[in-house]
């Protein structure tokens, strides 16, 4: 019986190529593994894929019964609704350490670095497996993205050599304009639904029994987004109440003046206002230099709960 490997609900890049570039290795190691996704492809995933010419993982939202290895998570809010049911084998990741739990002994890559395909990279080389170009490639990007091109404060010595080894790898020597256009292709947004953008890159969280989401929206410009500010704040209303949300909040994240406009909804304002020692003005607030939701917004905001 094959062995299922996938990331986060509504996934993004790292957790797309994630499942890929950790599915060739379990296979070369001598695994059955095939690897799937959770949701639907953001832009910026589907730029990567096209990019070196690779198919997105099959959908799958049901595991019961199923052997997997999960990757970018261990909460169990960002899991499948029967993951319980699963037997979980291994869990690489390089978020905080979240509430699912396990029967039995696994294998555990937690590193506190920018990118789970970090980790994968660190775990080729431990095992001596040659890395594909196109599946480097990808890594590459994966990396790019969740580091923000080197610039966000989740970014270690380890995220920026491996970038640069599987760049010889892939034979990508300007990584950096790659990584431009890949998000350009994140901050596409004609045509896509209020919907759409505020769960590209969604994750929910229980912190302490309250259930809170966070919503980023990485953009090379969030100007572009100022006229559907109001339409984003309705979803945002209806994903709060379909949910039974707290709170929610959305980052739109400019990565060329670093910081990151905030959105929110909240059962109690204060405690979003306490978080990050600001002041809304129409649930509304710029927060400077804030590029990263796990290591910027997740450990301030938690304790308020």
């Amino acid at each position: 019986m094959s062995t299922y490997i996938f990331g986060h609900t509504n996934p993004d890049s790292d957790s797309i190529v994630g499942s890929i570039s950790l599915t060739y290795l379990k296979n070369k190691l001598g695994e059955d593994c095939i690897a799937t996704r959770q949701g639907e492809i953001s832009p910026e995933t589907e730029f990567i894929l096209n990019k070196f010419g690779v198919d997105a993982p099959e959908l799958k939202t049901s595991y019961a019964g199923e052997k997997v290895y999960i990757i970018d998570f261990s909460d169990l809010a960002q899991a499948p609704k029967d993951i319980k049911e699963a037997t979980i084998l291994g869990i690489v990741d390089h978020h905080k350490l979240g509430d699912i739990t396990t029967d039995t002994p696994l294998e555990c890559w937690i590193r506190p670095i920018g990118c789970s395909n970090t980790i994968v990279k660190e775990m080729y080389d431990h095992y001596k497996v040659e890395i594909p170009k196109d599946i480097a490639g990808m890594m590459m990007c994966a990396i790019l993205s969740d580091t923000v091109i080197f610039k966000s404060p989740t970014c270690t010595k380890v995220d920026t050599k491996a970038v640069k080894e599987l760049s010889a790898i892939c034979g990508i020597e300007d990584y950096k304009a790659l990584a431009m256009e890949m998000f350009i292709a994140k901050s596409a947004v004609e045509g896509a639904s209020a919907r759409n953008l505020n769960t590209r890159d969604y994750k929910a969280f229980d912190m302490n029994g309250t259930r809170v989401g966070v919503g980023q929206l990485e953009m090379v410009d969030i100007s572009v987004l100022e006229s559907r500010i109001g339409e984003l704040f309705d979803d945002m209303k209806l994903m709060k109440e379909e949910d039974g949300l707290h709170t929610i909040l959305m980052l739109l994240t400019d990565i060329m003046k670093e910081g990151s406009q905030l959105l929110v909804l909240s059962d109690d304002i204060s405690k979003v206002e306490a978080a990050f020692n600001i002041k809304l003005h129409d649930n509304q607030a710029w927060l400077d230099g804030v590029l990263s939701r796990k290591k910027q917004v997740i450990p301030f905001l938690q304790p308020q709960f």
